[in-house]
């Protein structure tokens, strides 16, 4: 007995092959038409065996399909802003074109322009809090990838958590100074009243790991830091993360990925001033981009404001 449906088809065609029979005679005694046994017949004289196994029923076109040139613009789209798909789809928006988010991610999925990220296997649920401008803003330093002119830049990164407003500055040191010049900026720009920041443990935010702090004598006094007297003046509360936990820091670490991706990697520059104008630019750009954890709104949108309050 036949165990598949191949075999089966070669079972009703093999006498056939033989001429022990004919076509039309084999469709008297054949549950079958005489269209599928000629159509058998050309399968096997091409493929063999191969051709009679079944293929797929699934159709090959869509009544609904997406149109070409709207799939071509959504990879467009991607290979110039690197936008997410969400973004793609309200940019289409503003252009009169109405289509699904999962549409535009199966598109890029089909064009291999996807990430492929590494699957989690333990899922955390935090309990996220609505914060309002200048409640908490996240700030840390990113090194400016390569040299210029054989030194060494640095990039001062401040982001606000509720609007994810930004501000950016170049300084050649990472130093205890810089960092409190850096949130004297950050205060002198931001149109809200800032109420507390977060960093990471680094030596240039704070001194709890380092210096008299390491000794396990609890009756020396903790040396403070230049950045923590400044934020003791200000009324401004200093948080820091957990050790080897820079997710807790995950805006402004998220925003220094789009830096890298966005700009470090395709933008070109011969000195640091023209560093520091295209930087300029990008975060003008960046405060003016819609965000998906604004639901659509671009930083300046969020905080109601229009002003450019970038690095000057």
């Amino acid at each position: 007995m036949p165990k598949t449906t191949s075999e089966e088809k070669y079972r009703w065609i093999k006498p056939i092959l033989n001429k022990e029979i004919t076509i039309k005679k084999m469709t008297k005694i054949c549950p079958f038409s005489e269209r599928s046994l000629k159509y058998w017949l050309a399968n096997f004289r091409r493929q063999g065996i191969k051709g009679l196994k079944n293929n797929s029923t699934r159709p090959r076109s869509h009544p609904q399909e997406t149109s070409i040139r709207v799939k071509e613009r959504i990879i467009e789209l991607r290979k110039e802003t690197r936008k997410c798909a969400l973004k793609i789809k309200w940019d289409l928006e503003d252009e009169g074109i109405k289509i699904d988010t999962r549409t535009v991610g199966k598109i890029l999925k089909t064009g291999g322009l996807v990430r492929k990220y590494r699957s989690k296997k333990i899922k955390y649920k935090y309990i996220k809090t609505e914060l309002k401008p200048g409640e908490l803003v996240e700030i840390d330093v990113k090194y400016v990838p390569g040299r210029i002119a054989g030194r060494r830049y640095y990039q001062y990164t401040a982001i606000d958590c509720s609007s994810r407003w930004r501000y950016l500055k170049i300084y050649d040191e990472q130093t205890n100074y810089h960092s409190v010049r850096f949130l004297k900026d950050v205060i002198k720009k931001f149109p809200y009243l800032i109420r507390a920041i977060k960093t990471d443990n680094g030596s240039i935010f704070t001194n709890y790991y380092t210096s008299l702090n390491k000794r396990s004598d609890l009756m020396i006094i903790k040396t403070l830091h230049s950045l923590d007297l400044y934020c003791k003046e200000q009324e401004i509360i200093h948080y820091l993360i957990d050790p080897g936990k820079p997710a807790q820091n995950g805006k402004v670490e998220r925003s220094h990925r789009s830096d890298q991706e966005s700009f470090y990697d395709r933008i070109k520059f011969k000195d640091v001033e023209e560093l520091k104008y295209k930087l300029k630019l990008w975060n003008m750009y960046y405060n003016d981009l819609r965000h998906c954890g604004l639901n659509g709104l671009s930083p300046n949108q969020a905080l109601g404001t229009r002003v450019q309050n970038v690095y000057t």
